[in-house]
């Protein structure tokens, strides 16, 4: 075993996946970033979730909008639905585990928000539940999947925008979606704050 030429297979893996990734979406993440700024600048906020490395991945991009990412700007409002344990184990508790974030954006989720769903698979079931209420709260979605976008793909409405990374592998895929949120990031900045 060779765990020198194993490293640098899976960087050339990542990178391979990530030169492909940025054709095919670098329209549907400039569209994503065209609505998150609409929406911010209109008053609204943004909600993110995701389960496992999804989870982390919807707790950076909150974080880096209420912190910052770059540049100092004021803070920006985002609620990642995966950092209240309470919530998440009362809601798993007394309903089921399929709606820990359908119940937060039934309350939380406000008309011209913004949901930023993400699920590697797309077929994650909580994540589903979530969009089904934002439609009904007239919540806009980014769903961030992967493969064939799964179930989430399929429940998509028109004014949604997916971010379908083409790969496989679950770890490409994560790569990938965390580099499209620090684009995210980067642009929002840029769009609403101008040039540094």
């Amino acid at each position: 075993m060779n765990i020198e030429k194993n490293i640098e297979a899976i960087f050339s893996a990542s990178i391979e996946t990530k030169q492909k990734a940025s054709t095919v979406l670098a329209q549907p993440v400039a569209a994503a970033v065209n609505l998150m700024v609409e929406r911010l600048q209109a008053g609204n906020k943004i909600l993110t979730c995701g389960n496992g490395g999804s989870a982390a991945d919807a707790q950076h991009f909150s974080a880096e909008l209420l912190c910052r990412f770059e540049r100092e700007r004021p803070s920006l409002p985002a609620i990642a639905l995966t950092t209240d344990s309470s919530t998440m184990t009362a809601i798993s508790n007394d309903y089921n585990f399929d709606q820990i974030f359908a119940k937060q954006v039934s309350s939380l989720g406000q008309k011209g928000d913004v949901l930023i769903a993400i699920s590697t698979s797309g077929n994650s079931a909580n994540v589903i539940e979530a969009i089904k209420v934002a439609h009904q709260r007239d919540v806009h979605v980014i769903a961030l999947t992967g493969r064939d976008g799964g179930d989430m793909a399929q429940l998509l409405a028109d004014a949604d925008i997916e971010i379908r990374v083409p790969s496989e592998i679950t770890a490409r895929i994560q790569e990938v979606h965390l580099l499209t949120i620090h684009c995210f990031c980067d642009q929002i900045d840029e769009v609403m704050f101008g040039s540094n």
